[in-house]
């Protein structure tokens, strides 16, 4: 295959150890020539792999993504290197062929990728983004272990017969809190039990107020993004802050249009064609950290009159109606995708998000196709019609 970059490097990434094949013009039999060398991931031999791969005149640099284990590799070779493009890989679109897994084979095979042009690289965001996609995504966590915190509490109240949730509104509440000494089995190793549950739930709410002011002042660069999310139904200031963080403020910038944002998301539908037959596709895996956002947003917007409502009433009965579960989660992944396609538009044109109306739907259908549509069927039950011109 035709060679698009002369020096070109890639790494295989992990915990202790890095692998690097460099390629560059050689005395090999394709007239190209391998190097190879092994790192530690200590910083400071980072940056001295760095300035081998400078020394070795490297202008591409590729690494599958490992999580975590690639970043502090990535940062040292965009601190410490004056490269062209340093590339984060999906592992997915860069798997070996079968046998000889090492981790030298593995960075050989990614180079010679590299070197025809036959890699993309990963969305990876802007530092001020990805401190605020930390902070996020961690506040996610410590929400989820207070709900988690909340169940255990729960639990404790009724092993000692007391049905607070029965009549709370939240046992974490004061008013919850108040209502402890209803009558029960309550023993001495409930009320320990209760009292640090109560403590540690104290304690997630301090760490979540100060997380909360933390994103505030994280948010203030993109308040003009966060304020075009909020126009659109569903979407709290919360949920602008995480959209953000996970896509990046200037969204025209990594993602062409609405269809690639979709696909990186795995909102999408999938396709799965093989001879001439279509057959169900799943979604794609796409960011786990993004999907619970929107998904939350969606159950949020199909509460309140207007297109999403319509949207989601429109496909929940064309998949079985309101009595199957199946249908109604079915439909809110759609309202879901349509949610990211509005925000793409939102965040490329600069302009806040236009109601289209609950009767969007009906006024693009046909009227006298619709009128042979409903007289067909009341004549298929046995009825027969005769319309007049209203007046």
């Amino acid at each position: 295959m035709q060679v698009i970059y002369e020096r070109c490097a890639a790494v295989d990434v992990g915990k202790d150890v890095i692998a690097i094949a460099v390629r560059k013009p050689g005395d090999g039999p394709d007239g190209r020539v391998t190097v190879k060398r092994t790192f530690k991931t200590f910083y400071g031999v980072l940056r001295e792999a760095a300035r081998w791969l400078m020394s070795e005149g490297v202008t591409h640099v590729a690494m599958e993504a490992t999580g975590i284990y690639s970043m502090p590799v990535y940062h040292a070779l965009l601190e410490h290197g004056d490269f062209e493009k340093v590339l984060v890989c999906n592992a997915g679109h860069v798997k070996n062929v079968p046998g000889r897994k090492t981790d030298m084979a593995d960075a050989e095979w990614l180079c010679q990728l590299l070197e025809c042009g036959l890699l993309a690289g990963s969305f990876i965001p802007p530092a001020d983004i990805k401190a605020a996609r930390d902070v996020i995504r961690y506040r996610a966590k410590i929400a989820q272990q207070r709900v988690s915190e909340i169940s255990r509490l729960g639990n404790v109240l009724q092993d000692a017969g007391i049905k607070l949730d029965s009549v709370a509104w939240s046992i974490s509440a004061k008013s919850g809190r108040l209502m402890m000494a209803l009558e029960g089995r309550f023993g001495d190793h409930h009320a320990m039990l209760c009292r640090l549950h109560l403590d540690h739930l104290d304690h997630l709410d301090g760490m979540l107020a100060q997380l909360d002011t933390q994103i505030q002042a994280m948010m203030q660069p993109f308040h003009a993004a966060r304020d075009l999310l909020i126009t659109i139904p569903g979407i709290g200031p919360l949920s602008a802050a995480a959209i953000i963080s996970e896509t990046g403020a200037d969204i025209a910038q990594y993602f062409p249009d609405a269809a690639h944002l979709a696909s990186w998301a795995g909102l999408c539908p999938g396709n799965h064609e093989s001879a001439g037959k279509h057959r169900v596709g799943r979604r794609r895996p796409g960011n786990k950290h993004l999907q619970p956002v929107l998904v939350e947003c969606a159950w949020a917007a199909v509460r309140h009159e207007g297109y999403l409502k319509s949207l989601y009433h429109r496909h929940v009965m064309k998949w079985g109606g309101y009595r199957s579960s199946i249908a109604k989660n079915k439909a809110i992944i759609v309202v879901a995708h349509a949610i990211l396609v509005i925000i793409w538009h939102v965040l490329a044109t600069g302009k806040p998000y236009g109601e289209l109306g609950a009767d969007y739907f009906t006024r693009r259908l046909d009227p006298e196709r619709e009128t042979r549509r409903l007289i067909a069927r009341l004549e298929a039950l046995g009825h027969a019609v005769t319309l007049d011109k209203a007046a």
